[in-house]
């Protein structure tokens, strides 16, 4: 007689459970990273503090241990939120505040023949910026692309100096007066015999290193959006933004070192959760920078297969912003396809099933969702879903065959002067929205 053997299976938490899990995990590493920064730092300054009591005080270049690794959490942030300015200030910064005859052993990130020219592109940043309202958008766009691409490149540059520079301070702050800061932090509860001064020194750039990142992905969102925006005074209020935040760390550093060192912490914190959502911007930036600075739809056309999209809206398990392909299938589905962190397996999520229209943007065209009209509404609801990039920018009726989409509509800037060449009298108008042939893929 034949048995049949069933293994029961727990059933899945529910979606509120994984919520709770990941809460807890955040809550639990955001705990364990305060605890660290006030394993490092409070005992630091502690111990060192009690030594100055017996030994002459130290000079400008002489720090207090546990002060020189507070002002690194500082000098971390501050150079994550504005790679640029913030490498160049620190560098600048140390250069004056050693005896000249100590200069030539600083590190290449603190010598004049770096920062300065990096201050001297700081300023003509500046002056972009200041000249805004009256530069015109064919030339003020491309310039904001040229600064996006800075702003990565800078932030690669300074990693190479945030890796000496916290080696070099926690190196330092593993010894105060000759004693482990580790050991003298724990003789105070009465663990003298414990040690973790090595375990310091093998955590400090990856902490550093995790904390850097975060930050300067979600301030690299600034950017993004700098150059998204068709507004100058946007940008200007976006630039003030990210100016206010960093002026807030430097002058929290300066007033006390363990003030500049919490607040720190606490952006880092809030960074975290957010590094991949800025992640997810720093590539769609990336693609639209150097579409619009190659001029990439001059020498590109949609394909009949698939072509690259961003979601603008979260669909399924794809979050907001994800990248990858717009397809479709032989029965007419239109199918998002894309690789979550850009190199994981790839995954497939349909789109829900309804009219589309192709939206023609400024800069980037778009696809629609046409919702039917609620209550006595005329006009149906429209709902972005997709963005494409500005390669296919001029390109939207082959895109709308692609897809087979019968509608083109215009959308954003051009959907507002659209509205005002109706709005004038005695104008000749074209059609808000026309119709194309559309073609089997």
């Amino acid at each position: 007689m034949e048995t049949h053997h069933r293994i029961l299976l727990p059933p899945p938490p529910a979606p509120d459970q994984h919520a709770a899990v990941r809460t807890s995990y955040l809550a639990r590493f955001a705990v364990s990273l305060l605890v660290a920064v006030w394993l490092v730092t409070s005992p630091a300054i502690h111990a060192a503090e009690t030594a100055a009591t017996t030994k002459p005080a130290t000079t400008s270049v002489e720090k207090l241990p546990g002060v020189a690794a507070a002002e690194a959490v500082s000098q971390v942030t501050g150079i994550a939120i504005s790679p640029a300015l913030g490498i160049a200030a620190v560098g600048a910064w140390k250069y004056y505040h050693v005896p000249p005859a100590q200069r030539a052993n600083l590190p290449w990130w603190s010598q004049p023949w770096f920062w300065g020219p990096a201050l001297a592109l700081v300023l003509v940043v500046f002056l972009k910026d200041a000249a805004g309202p009256l530069l015109p958008k064919a030339i003020k766009k491309p310039l904001d692309a040229a600064e996006l691409f800075e702003n990565k490149l800078s932030a690669l540059l300074a990693t190479g100096a945030i890796i000496p520079l916290v080696w070099s301070i926690f190196e330092t702050v593993k010894t105060a007066n000759g004693a482990s800061i580790g050991g003298s932090s724990l003789a105070a509860l009465g663990l003298a015999a414990l040690d973790f001064s090595p375990l310091w020194s093998v955590l400090a750039i990856p902490l550093a290193m995790i904390a850097y990142a975060a930050v300067f992905l979600v301030s690299h969102v600034i950017q993004v959006l700098i150059l998204m925006s068709p507004f100058a005074v946007v940008d200007a209020g976006l630039k003030a933004t990210r100016l206010f935040l960093l002026s807030t760390v430097a002058a929290t550093s300066l007033a006390d070192p363990s003030l500049g060192a919490v607040w720190s912490g606490v952006i880092i914190l809030a960074c975290l959760p957010l590094a991949g959502w800025g992640l997810r911007w720093l590539v769609f930036g990336h693609v639209f920078a150097w579409d619009l600075i190659t001029l990439h739809r001059h020498r590109r056309l949609p394909t009949v297969t698939d072509n690259r999209a961003f979601l603008s809206r979260k669909l399924g398990s794809a979050p907001r912003r994800s990248y990858g392909r717009l397809g479709r299938t032989d029965n007419g589905e239109l199918v998002f396809s894309y690789r979550p962190w850009l190199v994981m397996s790839p995954r497939r999520v349909p789109l829900p099933a309804g009219q589309h229209a192709i939206g023609r943007g400024l800069f980037h065209p778009e696809l629609l969702r046409l919702d039917p009209p609620k209550g006595k509404t005329a006009e149906p609801a429209v709902v972005e879903v997709l963005d494409f990039p500005p390669r296919y920018g001029s390109h939207e009726k082959l895109l709308a065959q692609t897809y087979g989409i019968t509608e083109i509509r215009e959308v954003g800037l051009r959907a507002v002067w659209q509205w005002l060449r109706n709005w004038l009298p005695k104008t000749a108008v074209e059609p808000a929205s026309s119709t194309v042939t559309a073609r089997s893929p």
